[in-house]
């Protein structure tokens, strides 16, 4: 193969890489993961990180915690409307993950559709497992390249991995979580 095509493949194989890492950094909170150009998911972002969302192409946020959970940012609706940016709340008992909080998920990112968007709970627990299902059902993607971004942060159990394997058995489709 000559040199320039070898070097052309390399630069669009490290291409996704690269727009990741991009990304990452350009984002100030723990576990954040880009999903596509405008969706991602992370942690809860720091305050610097929270009033930077705009300066970084976002146009909403959707949080997936409560608010009285440790690190959360009490202002968080405050510093997004800053910035004219919109803010979701769906709060998710850790221990009580439910089809209707989906449902509600899936309502708020069809309604934010063509805006960037930043998913984020505590850890990006919360956040990577819903926008996955997200994805899986609503989206109609792969449901393996999908999990991708739940693995990158945590493997769910318990109530969790029930939710994962019922929605999914409920909308017909054969993947099991590892």
């Amino acid at each position: 193969m000559p040199i320039h095509r070898r070097s052309l493949l390399t630069v669009l194989a490290l291409a996704p890489s690269a727009f990741a890492s991009a990304q990452a950094a350009s984002v100030d909170a723990p576990n954040f993961i880009p999903i596509s150009e405008t969706l991602a998911t992370s942690g809860q972002p720091t305050v610097a990180g929270l009033r930077a969302l705009k300066a970084h192409g976002f146009g909403a946020a959707v949080y997936l915690a409560p608010l009285d959970v440790p690190g959360a940012v009490a202002d968080e609706p405050a510093l997004l409307a800053e910035q004219g940016l919109e803010f979701v709340h769906i709060p998710i008992p850790f221990g009580k993950p439910a089809p209707a909080h989906l449902e509600e998920l899936a309502s708020a990112l069809d309604r934010l559709r063509g805006r960037k968007v930043l998913v984020h709970c505590e850890i990006n627990m919360r956040a990577s497992t819903m926008v996955f299902l997200y994805r899986a059902i609503y989206l109609k993607e792969p449901p393996a390249a999908a999990y991708e971004s739940v693995a990158r942060v945590w493997s769910p159990r318990g109530v969790w991995r029930r939710l994962v394997v019922d929605e999914l058995a409920r909308h017909h489709i054969e993947f099991e979580p590892y």
